[in-house]
């Protein structure tokens, strides 16, 4: 099998159902943990929005030309507070309103250790699988992402709101009493989410009757050391599928995140 590689398909399920996607053709991963896979990038990669062919992915997945001007790639997808739709220099003002003007969730996980994070309303449980948390608990729904990005700020200066993927793969963490953990955050960022909800009534929904959401992966054997895999340096990874956790393939020689090299051009075979 041969195709465009695209990130890895989750299902919600205990443990979670990765699914390969190469071209949209999908080809169920779970049943084949315990045996030896191969990937081989034939050196060709292709723009995921575009198609066309390109020398260097940009943004995990785009040509240069569709990294520079789509606003999907622009800095405030990374950085949602500093959102420029309102001043009117937006880089695509209908996508924006498609993506940027839905419903918002800010939450805490538990990923390599306690962290903050947000995701569209449709993205879940999906952005928690793609981080590899083991536990996650939806805490604000708010109406744009800017205002998601706003109440992350604020979190986040007491938290942590990224992963260390490191720690994440080597899978022992430990749970957390994510109720508790937000109640404390909450109380230190009191004022400040106070004066925020103020000024953007009925835009903000605190989620007091949430529950804590678990996850589980499927993986036979952790990796003690966590060593990269790159099909820029390897063009052909071969080895024993151990497990999956996130967007990264657990090999007995290391781990491959299937995410970073999507675009590519890749052979499978299992």
């Amino acid at each position: 099998m041969q195709g465009r590689l695209e990130k890895m398909g989750a299902i919600h399920d205990t443990p979670i159902r990765y699914e390969l996607v190469l071209n949209h053709q999908r080809v169920p991963l779970n049943s084949l943990i315990g045996q030896t896979i191969t990937l081989r990038h034939t050196g060709a990669l292709y723009c995921l929005y575009c198609n066309m062919p390109m020398r260097k992915s940009f943004n995990q997945g785009y040509c240069y030309p569709c990294f520079s001007r789509l606003a999907q790639c622009d800095m405030c997808m990374m950085k949602p507070e500093i959102c420029h739709h309102a001043a009117g220099t937006c880089r695509d003002s209908k996508w924006a309103e498609s993506f940027c003007f839905q419903p918002h969730i800010v939450y805490l996980s538990n990923t390599s250790s306690l962290k903050v994070g947000i995701t569209r309303h449709t993205q879940i449980p999906t952005r928690w699988i793609d981080q590899g948390a083991i536990q996650a608990l939806p805490i604000f729904k708010v109406t744009t992402r800017r205002l998601s990005g706003l109440i992350e700020t604020l979190i986040a200066q007491h938290v942590a709101d990224k992963t260390q993927w490191q720690r994440m793969l080597k899978h022992q963490i430990e749970p957390l009493d994510l109720i508790a953990e937000r109640d404390k955050l909450l109380a230190v960022c009191a004022n400040e989410l106070h004066d925020l909800m103020n000024n953007h009534q009925g835009k903000i929904e605190f989620l007091a009757d949430e529950k804590v959401v678990d996850l589980s992966y499927p993986i036979e054997i952790a990796p003690l050391k966590v060593t990269a895999l790159n099909f820029d340096k390897t063009p052909q990874i071969s080895g024993v599928l151990n497990g999956i956790k996130g967007q990264y393939l657990l090999f007995n020689n290391g781990v491959l995140n299937m995410r970073k090299f999507s675009g590519y051009e890749i052979s499978f075979s299992g």
